[in-house]
């Protein structure tokens, strides 16, 4: 049994000499098969669990960061694109063009660190399971000189970007006012429609302020179109055109009622002041024969053409005020306007002459029955303008001296021009004239200077 027993094999006996050896055969057959597998698979990744693992992890946190600096670096540019924008759309200045140069320098240094920072991404996969130590290695520089690069120009752009708060405050300030500039042109526009309508319906056809308001209308098509077809600037200016043009055609039609009724009381006024000149003048030339046949030639003869000077300006005054009244049912406003500020610079004119001619027979009059109170005003005239002069001074100044002496000697040759059969006094009275109005100027530059010294 013994031995039956030691030879079975497949019933629960024992093994025996043969299966021993097998088994011994097949083991190192087994240990050879699996060498590879632990060298090529298990061996590498038990490797990395140390200084290798150590490597990749570190790499990866430098494209991590490099990562982070990259969007960073991004997002400032975009913002500060934005900024710019913000400058460029309202200030053309020398300053706002060197921080657009500026900025598309800094725009050129951060596609250089950009393009540097996916290059160094792309030559090495982190995620790659047979990397070895070394590339690992050199990807964690590349990476790490990368997003260094990428922060050094971070910084450049961020002290860039503190430079401009000047700019972007003038900018931003010029942008706060665009909206509210706009509206209050279209409120304007609105306004003087409004105020002209009102003229209208009081029967006043306010032709010329219609046209002026339609021409207005291409304007507030440019405002329409906004800031980004016209410039910032360009519409604000536009808008303070429109509200200032806007605003004079609302005034204007809202004064247009009251202006039409002054018109027409200047109308009726200057009417009945031509009717009374035209009376005036008919006196005129009983006066001038009565300075005929009392006074030389050289007192009157400057007013002899007066009764027809004043006949045919009456005439014209009295056309203008015809053509005036046409104008006015016309409204035509500015053309009455014109003709009645010429039918007033007749009368004006006209009237002046017509009293030149009895204020002279009254002054050559007065002068003829007592031509002392003439020369005692020159002379006090001149005696005072002396005693100013000699004030703080034992000698006159030679300017000052010299043109009231000249005063005192032509009162002299005035009073002796009287002499004779037919005295002019005209030229009397027209030389002390001119004597107080000398005294009078040396008193003016003696308190002038004086007053210059005391300052």
């Amino acid at each position: 049994m013994a031995a039956s027993g030691e030879t079975s094999s497949g019933d629960g006996r024992a093994p025996g000499v043969g299966s021993t050896v097998r088994l011994g055969l097949a083991l190192p057959l087994l240990v050879g098969a699996l060498l590879p597998v632990a060298f090529a698979g298990g061996g590498t990744r038990r490797w990395f669990g140390g200084r290798g693992e150590s490597q990749r992890a570190e790499a990866q946190a430098a494209k991590d960061a490099a990562a982070e600096a990259f969007y960073e670096l991004d997002t400032a540019q975009r913002g500060l694109r934005i900024t710019m924008e913000t400058i460029t759309a309202v200030d053309g200045s020398p300053d706002a063009l060197r921080a657009v140069e500026r900025f598309e320098a800094l725009g050129r240094r951060i596609d250089e660190v950009s393009h540097a920072y996916i290059s160094a991404v792309d030559r090495v996969d982190l995620d790659r399971e047979e990397i070895d130590a070394g590339s690992a290695q050199r990807a964690r520089a590349e990476l790490t000189a990368a997003r260094e690069e990428l922060e050094r120009v971070k910084g450049e752009l961020d002290r860039f970007e503190a430079g401009l708060a000047p700019l972007l405050d003038r900018a931003e300030t010029q942008l706060a006012r665009l909206a509210p500039a706009v509206e209050r042109a279209r409120q304007a526009l609105r306004g003087a429609g409004e105020a002209l309508d009102s003229a209208r319906g009081a029967g006043l056809r306010a032709d010329e302020l219609a046209a002026r308001l339609a021409s207005l209308g291409p304007e507030l098509t440019r405002l329409n179109e906004g800031a980004g077809r016209h410039g910032v600037g360009e519409t604000l200016q536009r808008a303070d055109r429109v509200v200032r043009d806007a605003e004079a055609v609302r005034a204007e039609a809202l004064r247009l009622p009251e202006r039409a009724a002054e018109i027409d009381k200047r109308l009726v006024s200057l009417r009945t002041r031509a009717e009374a000149l035209a009376t005036r003048s008919e006196a005129v030339e009983p006066v001038l024969s009565e300075l005929r046949r009392r006074y030389s030639l050289a007192c009157w003869q400057d007013l002899q053409h007066v009764p027809e000077q004043a006949a045919e300006a009456v005439r014209q005054a009295r056309e203008r005020l015809a053509e005036a009244v046409t104008a006015r049912s016309e409204q035509r406003w500015p053309d009455v306007t014109a003709l009645l500020a010429t039918v007033r610079a007749l009368l004006d004119t006209t009237g002046e002459a017509v009293s030149a001619a009895g204020d002279r027979l009254r002054r050559l009059d007065a002068a003829a029955e007592d031509p002392k109170a003439e020369t005692d005003k020159a002379r006090f005239a001149v005696r005072d303008a002396q005693r100013l002069a000699m004030e703080g001074r034992s000698r006159p100044d030679p300017r000052h001296a010299r043109p009231l002496d000249e005063a005192v000697a032509r009162i002299e040759r005035a009073v002796d021009g009287l002499e004779g059969r037919h005295p002019d006094y005209w030229h009397f009275l027209r030389e002390l004239e001119a004597v107080r109005e000398a005294a009078g100027r040396v008193v003016a530059a003696i308190r002038e200077e004086r007053g210059a010294g005391a300052h």
